[in-house]
């Protein structure tokens, strides 16, 4: 029996749920905040080479519940430590953009470490020579061809984002 054709409780799926391991990438840097919060709340977490995204998870097998092997779930965030690191992204369009191709099959989601992100980007207060409408034209384009959304979070927060933000994916899928 695989764990979608199965109709869990809700008791059922919050048990399932303990057991989420989060994947980071393992190109993934300068993310050790984003660690240091999956170690302190407990959440388990491996290091995986990942195809898109730098964060996704999956649903360890757990036979008493009909899951008879590791259930990925199909989604990921993608994170950028400042708005300087998201510029240079949208410049190297043909990498950049291939990722969001990859991506555009699930549920994709991009965070930038900067509160004041969009605030920075309208005002081109980056270190690029990037033009501010050009960035913002660019970043939205991408938003509306590939179905994704930027958040601009402070960095402290970045590792509830990641865990919530997988969480309740994989939340949905046990549900439905």
């Amino acid at each position: 029996m695989s764990a979608l054709s199965y109709k869990y409780t809700p008791k059922e799926v919050d048990e399932i749920l303990k057991t989420l391991t989060i994947t980071v990438d393992t190109r993934e840097q300068k993310n050790q905040h984003v660690r240091d919060y999956f170690v302190k709340k407990d959440i388990p977490f491996v290091n995986r080479t990942m195809k898109t995204g730098d964060y996704g998870c999956f649903i360890p097998a757990n036979p008493d519940y009909g899951i008879m092997r590791d259930m990925f779930v199909s989604g990921s965030v993608e994170r950028k430590n400042g708005v300087d690191e998201l510029v240079e992204s949208i410049k190297d369009r043909t990498r950049f953009e291939n990722e969001l191709i990859r991506a555009s099959r699930m549920p994709f989601t991009l965070i930038v470490e900067d509160v004041n992100g969009y605030s920075k980007i309208l005002n081109g207060t980056y270190r690029s020579q990037y033009k501010p409408q050009s960035l913002l034209g660019s970043l939205k384009t991408f938003e509306a061809r590939y179905g994704f959304t930027t958040h601009f979070i402070n960095p402290a927060y970045s590792g509830n984002y990641i865990y919530h933000t997988l969480l309740y994916l994989a939340r949905e899928v046990l549900k439905s």
